[in-house]
């Protein structure tokens, strides 16, 4: 199928914004030893480099969306770029530990703004049918492919430029999208009768959940029952009901009711969680093991997940076929079914190394990534106006991120439990981390089968079936 020119950049904007935020998940990991030497990060604080963005990223997620409905899709694409690109600066100039954690949260907030805004702007820029079905599996194929690739790209340029670049990076990019973005993307925006806003539940939200979220990060490491942890936790819970009740007595809710009732929203946000708790975790085990247990370098550790990285990129290419013969919920069943196999070929890594079974194992997993994230997004925007477009990808995103810390956070508690740690693997001698990440991988797989059977709670009757995949058999 041809696309214009200027389409063709708009995609090409859209597809790079989803690369770089996908990218900027993992690339940090390989980097986290060097930046401890570099910046003298103790054990404890260390963690703050990844949890910094995931707390303010997850936490404003919702309110990113209403934004960009308001504001304006194209503009808060705009600004939202331009905060992640002056978070990426400040992090490759960054001489201390605090001001590299400040410099993770700035670009967690662009990344809140800028998630939404671009899934928005595929919706206002490509018309509903095979255009847009295009647009869509480029853009989540471009994430799912960053996912795997920042674990590549951070060791080569960790060990080649050092640990800054890896926040650098992102700096040319980002500027060359703020200049063009302006002319390739059309602005779209909600225009409001009233100038009511939903402050109340604005607030009680994003404080929920971001207390919630600092919850989930910090309890593997302080502890479950910890008042450090707990007392924040409760809170933001309590602050979550609050907002449920706010919702039901607004005028003009951030989350509008009928997007709670979309079946297929709800069905692709639970997927998405349980894609984050599976998949999205084992980038950190597998790390681990090939820099714990293997003792590979940066670049070493990065290379090993290639095959993962290629076929992400090659299932991609399937996704359309795979959705006009099996529609959305085979395709995506398809994609945690395949993850299942693959975390489970992947127990069979041992203290001394299987090179088979990672190349298989990951190269399983890679293509039912690939098939499970493009479906999820595009079951997400299925029946939803374009007024509520930016709200329902924040709601998405946010599962996705809630997903994150939840399956993590979980995993960690039962290996930590299996084997009486207090929470730190990277202390564990390689033996015993060998059999942490195989449970660890088992429990991805039981995970993913579960996801497996929520795909299919997207199956619609005949009737209404017809209509819903209309769109992507034009």
């Amino acid at each position: 199928m041809k696309v214009n020119k200027s389409k063709g950049l708009a995609l090409t904007l859209l597809a790079v914004s989803q690369l770089i935020l996908a990218l900027d998940y993992t690339i940090v990991f390989v980097g986290l030893p060097s930046i401890a030497e570099g910046l003298g990060f103790s054990a404890n604080s260390l963690q703050w480099v990844v949890s910094a963005f995931s707390l303010v990223y997850g936490g404003l997620l919702l309110i990113g969306g209403r934004l960009s409905d308001l504001v304006g899709r194209r503009k808060m694409f705009i600004i939202a770029t331009a905060l992640f690109g002056l978070g990426s600066l400040l992090g490759g100039l960054a001489n201390s530990d605090t001001m590299l954690i400040i410099a993770r949260g700035i670009q967690g907030l662009g990344g809140a703004l800028l998630s939404p805004a671009t899934l928005s702007l595929i919706m206002s820029n490509f018309e509903e049918g095979k255009e847009r079905n295009r647009a869509m599996a480029v853009w989540s194929a471009m994430g799912g492919v960053g996912l795997s690739l920042g674990l590549l790209l951070g060791g080569v340029l960790t060990n080649y430029l050092g640990w800054e670049a890896i926040f650098l990076v992102n700096v040319p990019i980002a500027v060359l999208v703020l200049i063009l973005a302006p002319f390739a993307l059309q602005e779209s925006k909600v225009t409001l009768t009233t100038r009511h806003y939903d402050v109340s539940g604005t607030i009680s939200v994003t404080a929920g959940m971001i207390l919630v979220v600092y919850y989930l990060i910090q309890s593997p490491v302080q502890g479950w029952t910890n008042q450090s942890t707990i007392i924040p936790g409760i809170i933001g819970f309590c602050l979550l009901v609050l907002f449920v009740i706010i919702e039901k007595r607004s005028s003009n809710p951030l989350i509008p009711s009928s997007l709670i009732r979309k079946r297929t929203l709800v069905s692709a946000t639970i997927s998405a969680a349980l894609f984050a708790a599976s998949f999205g975790t084992l980038y950190y085990f597998l790390t681990l093991y090939t820099q714990q247990v293997m003792h590979f370098s940066a670049v070493q550790s990065g290379v090993s997940f290639l095959p993962l990285t290629l076929s992400v990129l090659l299932g991609s290419k399937f996704i359309n076929k795979m959705i006009n013969s099996i529609g959305i919920p085979g395709t995506m069943g398809t994609g945690m079914g395949l993850g299942a196999l693959g975390f489970i070929i992947l127990t069979q890594l041992t203290v001394h190394g299987s090179i088979w079974a990672m190349i298989i194992g990951t190269i399983v997993v890679g293509f039912g990534q690939s098939f499970v994230f493009t479906t999820m997004y595009i079951a997400a925007s299925l029946g939803i106006e374009m007024k509520e477009q930016g709200v329902a990808s924040a709601i998405i995103n946010t599962g996705q991120q809630i997903g994150s810390a939840v399956g993590l956070a979980v995993v960690m508690a039962i290996v930590s439990a299996v084997f009486n740690t207090s929470g730190s693997l990277e202390e564990m001698g390689s033996v015993l981390l060998t059999d942490a990440v195989n449970l660890a991988l088992i429990m991805e797989a039981v995970i993913a089968l579960m996801g497996l059977l929520v795909a299919f709670t997207l199956r619609q009757r005949k009737a209404s079936s017809t209509v819903t995949y209309k769109s992507l058999d034009k």
